[in-house]
């Protein structure tokens, strides 16, 4: 067994899909933490009033929003970033 194995790369990643309107932003973060080696927890924000009550609530203007180890990393820009530079 690995160290990769005992502790297993985790993501949580909150993004909008609305019945209209799939962000792609979202799906690209998705696909950058999979990509990556993660397991995404993906959590899909349906409603234009869920979106909003959870901008509000975390203090940010856009989704999506990913988290790794408990971290705010941010959108999909800062994620590829962050992962480009920390995680190669």
């Amino acid at each position: 067994m690995t160290d990769q194995d005992a502790h297993p790369k985790h993501a949580v990643l909150y993004r909008m899909a609305l019945p209209d309107h799939t962000c792609p932003y979202g799906v690209a973060a998705r696909d950058m933490l999979i990509e990556a080696g993660y397991s995404v927890e993906d959590i899909v924000l349906k409603t234009r009033e869920a979106v909003d009550a959870y901008k509000a609530e975390q203090g940010v203007e856009t989704t999506p929003q990913a988290f790794i180890d408990g971290q705010r990393i941010g959108g999909a820009e800062a994620l590829n970033q962050w992962l480009i530079d920390e995680h190669p």
